[in-house]
């Protein structure tokens, strides 16, 4: 009974990293803010890992499960009144954004940049930051609904993406 009870409380426990509403073969973004690296999961398979900016300080890039709300092709950059496909916009050509936060998927996302050696770095406001190509691919592969669960794990992909259920 003691068993039970701590299985219960665990995975009712906001540690518990399992995300009921991933099913295996649903598609899943990971990113691991430890080496500052993006997968893609979708079919039970790793389509693809990438390397990707996070937040100048641990904590200005969310971590947790979220949802992808908003998709965009050369967003504008409302902060400094920069539009959609201009070379200065540091948002590059698309945006996905996320619910972190309590938020709309308009202030936390996936997004390209106009500094591509800054891939790989912490030094972003929280947003998470692609090269282009990737940012492309992924955004053709993910709809609106798709889950991102962000972390700072020593796990590999595959071992992540076990314990989210999308393997």
């Amino acid at each position: 009974m003691r068993l039970f009870l701590a299985i219960i409380l665990l995975i009712g426990s906001p540690f518990w990293p399992f995300d009921a509403s991933i099913l295996p073969g649903d598609p899943l973004i990971i990113v691991n803010k430890r080496i500052n690296e993006l997968a893609l999961i979708d079919n039970g398979k790793i389509l693809m890992i990438t390397k990707v900016a996070t937040g100048k300080t641990n904590d200005l890039t969310p971590e947790g499960v979220f949802t992808i709300t908003v998709k965009a092709i050369d967003p504008y950059y409302r902060k400094k009144n920069i539009p959609g496909g201009d070379p200065l916009n540091p948002l590059g050509s698309r945006w996905i954004g996320f619910d972190a936060k309590g938020t709309d998927g308009r202030i936390f996302g996936l997004h390209g940049t106009n500094a591509p050696s800054s891939i790989g770095k912490y030094l972003s406001n929280g947003c998470i930051r692609l090269q282009k190509d990737p940012l492309e691919i992924l955004y053709n592969q993910v709809q609106n609904g798709t889950k991102i669960f962000v972390t700072n794990s020593t796990q590999s992909f595959e071992q992540l993406a076990k314990e989210m259920g999308a393997i």
